[in-house]
């Protein structure tokens, strides 16, 4: 019988087949041989690997095709990875897997052009990988793999983050279909959530004023889209209503929370867990729209509600409706509104939840201060 050799690079291209899918292989092939040859490329096995090894362990002859045309190692992988699209169903993860490995491979061989013609353009000059210019736009570059992978922008994007971030045996367990790619990411951005907030101890102290604009989580179909979870780490709503504010509140305090229409029925439940009774709203119209699933939406709530008894503390009142254009970075609060509690609540002391600034008078939490 021929021996050929394998090449683990290669070998680890290949997506591992299912024990039924394992089980039915060999089965084929012990009743009725190796129909389909191997395939080879400088004595390497490039393709049946799965068929090689039962051939080997009952001895059943195979036969050979050779695959001289491809000039280089980085020709081979892509050849491979092609080949695998071509022939197997194969899932979402595992398709994202390999079209990320083609881009990667794609990305080396322009490398290697373009070096090829600096030097040929050079002379006198010694040059190295260092010299390379060669980029390419993310989102352009998610596209590709999307559409390689037959599968959606957002899937794209989680996958690359799980790539870039998660263990090895996280991956492992989204290629094996143990564990969906929408899960696996979950579980990325809570542990990143969990690190970031390592570095920001839960405030002390009790506090008659507390401001606070959760990070509230929509769901993952929009990452990578210019969702909430490209701009900060969000949380759940029951981290969100776990949180230790009733021990922050004074007997008599005042919450002032914000809240977007698709959340105000979770709003209210974060209200009640938090120890307070609402009271009323002020409603920010931004100006400019957002497009929605029902409606263009271009305004927040910004909940009122009392603990114990903390009406203002003097009789000016604002309109219930604060028309400010929305500027700055996604989700960013306009100054106004805190001008508006400080003139409401006179004395005390107060709180901002989740600030990504420090300001004078107030204490502040957030891992982004």
């Amino acid at each position: 019988m021929t021996e050929l050799v394998i090449n683990e690079e290669f070998k680890r291209l290949i997506p591992p087949l299912s024990t039924e899918e394992m089980i039915a292989l060999e089965r084929s092939i012990i009743a009725e041989g190796c129909r389909d040859p191997l395939v080879t490329w400088n004595g390497y096995i490039i393709d049946g690997h799965h068929r090689y090894g039962i051939c080997q362990k009952y001895n059943i002859e195979f036969t050979v095709v050779n695959k001289p045309e491809l000039e280089s190692e980085l020709d081979v992988k892509l050849w491979m990875i092609n080949n695998q699209f071509s022939r197997r169903n194969l899932s979402i993860a595992v398709r994202l897997d390999l079209a990320f490995h083609f881009k990667e491979f794609e990305q080396e061989k322009a490398k290697n052009r373009q070096l090829i013609t600096l030097k040929n353009n050079s002379k006198n000059k010694t040059l190295d990988r260092s010299d390379l210019t060669y980029r390419e736009e993310t989102g352009k570059s998610l596209e590709a793999v999307a559409k390689m992978a037959e599968t959606s922008y957002g899937n794209a994007f989680k996958y690359e983050k799980l790539i870039e971030k998660a263990p090895n045996e996280i991956k492992q367990e989204v290629i094996e279909g143990k564990v969906s790619i929408d899960r696996a990411y979950r579980n990325l951005q809570k542990a990143e959530r969990l690190e970031a907030n390592k570095v920001t101890e839960w405030p002390e102290g009790k506090y008659r004023v507390i401001y606070a604009d959760p990070p509230w989580s929509y769901g993952d179909e929009r990452s990578g889209m210019g969702g909430a979870i490209d701009h900060y780490n969000t949380m759940s709503l029951e981290d969100i209503k776990d949180l230790s504010v009733k021990e922050l509140a004074e007997d008599n305090a005042v919450l002032f929370m914000w809240a977007t229409a698709p959340l105000l029925e979770e709003a209210f439940e974060v209200v009640n867990a938090w120890g307070f009774k609402y009271k009323t709203n002020i409603i920010w119209n931004k100006v400019k729209p957002n497009l929605g699933n029902y409606t263009y939406v271009r305004h927040e709530h910004l909940i009122i509600a009392t603990k114990g008894s903390c009406t203002p503390d003097n009789t000016q009142r604002f309109n219930s409706v604060q028309t400010i254009e929305r500027t700055g970075r996604h989700s960013e609060k306009p100054e106004e509104f805190r001008n508006i509690i400080e003139t409401l609540y006179t004395y005390g002391n107060k709180i901002e939840l989740f600030s990504r600034k420090k300001v004078e008078g107030w204490e502040a939490y957030g891992n982004e201060v």
